[in-house]
């Protein structure tokens, strides 16, 4: 009996984090704390840093669940592929996402950051995936 319920167990996986079994959003949260201050990247980016760059919309549901999430996840770094702050009514009060892009230096007009191209933090080039 011990032995089919050992088969059936999902088996254990290693990230290089040392934790174990992992979900989707805590892998998303793990690349998006690593966005440096004064940068932004995009839902796609990490998708495809986590080789799932259809998943876009997930990494954007994971930002709107990282509010309350521990060590702090800086959700204000990730934008649309345009650099368009997409997810700012997510944040209360939704003026919050771009206060936080300008205290790091990040020049925001009508709701896009200035100089996305070069302010872009591509993750998969960063952490050499």
């Amino acid at each position: 009996m011990a032995t089919s319920k050992r088969i059936s167990e999902k088996p254990k996986t290693v990230k290089p984090s040392g934790k174990r079994d992992e979900n989707f959003f805590e892998l998303v949260f793990e690349v998006v704390r690593q966005v440096p201050k004064g940068r932004v990247t995009s839902y796609g980016a990490v998708a495809a840093c986590l080789g799932t760059k259809l998943s876009a919309r997930m990494v954007g549901w994971a930002m709107n669940a990282a509010g309350n999430v521990k060590p702090n996840v800086p959700a204000h770094r990730v934008v649309n592929r345009l650099g368009i702050l997409s997810g700012k009514h997510h944040f209360k009060p939704p003026s919050k996402m771009e206060e936080l892009l300008k205290k790091e230096g990040i020049k925001i007009k009508n709701d896009q950051v200035v100089d996305f191209d070069k302010l872009f933090w591509n993750p998969v080039e960063e952490l050499g995936f």
